[in-house]
């Protein structure tokens, strides 16, 4: 009897396969990271990281506000319809968030008036402002590929520890990082599910892919700026 092969690709998820793509150039950013903990500088390098940190996050809910300001524009499009939603619950989530790196910049003796009068580095720019350009002249859900760079991938408690160790700075120095460190992951959970109910078109998938893949390519090399300033 002629044995029948089953040649159906298997099926992927959304989720899954934005995933395999930030895998594609995740391990570039995870060696700056591990660069960053292991470095004998940490002590001076940890402040700086934080400034870096804030300069990204001080955009997130704005950003996000666009993106939902863009896809109720799109009443008939089922994925800004979808989309409209995640950002309704998800932006009050992440409100403050800024604040709390201030806090933390405080407690180890840097005042937030300080911070907010630097000036954010360019590839910091380019890594916020592509997803302004995206959301607002393609389409907005490119902008959950950004989400899920930061979101998927939260640090974990052992580097934290590790990293407060070599430091020498007290626990209220890291409140913002181990706060994302339990809440990223369930946050990521909800993303994973926004992702697999979507009905995304080819360009919205690369469009996504392409959000994902520069924002890991843009931290990366934010990371490795903050390296040789050290």
């Amino acid at each position: 009897m002629k044995r029948i092969v089953d040649t159906t690709p298997p099926v992927t998820t959304e989720s899954r396969r934005l995933r395999g793509k930030l895998e594609l150039v995740l391990p570039a950013l995870l060696a700056t990271g591990r660069r960053l903990i292991s470095h004998p500088g940490l002590h001076a390098i940890y402040p700086e990281f934080l400034v870096m940190t804030h300069g990204i996050i001080r955009a997130s809910v704005r950003l996000m506000e666009t993106a939902l300001t863009t896809a109720r524009t799109l009443p008939d499009d089922q994925v800004a319809v979808l989309l409209a939603g995640y950002l309704e619950h998800h932006i009050p989530e992440e409100r403050g968030h800024d604040d709390w790196l201030l806090t933390d910049l405080e407690s180890i003796g840097v005042p937030r008036e300080q911070v907010l009068s630097r000036v954010p580095s360019p590839t910091i720019a380019a890594l916020v402002g592509s997803q302004y350009y995206w959301v607002q002249h393609v389409h907005p859900v490119g902008l959950l590929g950004y989400i899920a760079m930061f979101e998927g991938y939260p640090p974990t408690r052992q580097d934290i520890d590790r990293v407060q160790a070599a430091t020498g700075y007290g626990p209220e120095a890291f409140r913002t990082l181990l706060l994302h460190a339990d809440l990223d992951p369930h946050h990521g959970d909800n993303l994973d599910d926004l992702l697999d109910s979507l009905q995304l078109t080819e360009q919205q998938r690369t469009l996504m892919g392409l959000s994902a893949i520069s924002s890991v390519q843009l931290v990366t090399q934010a990371r490795q700026e903050l390296l040789d300033r050290f």
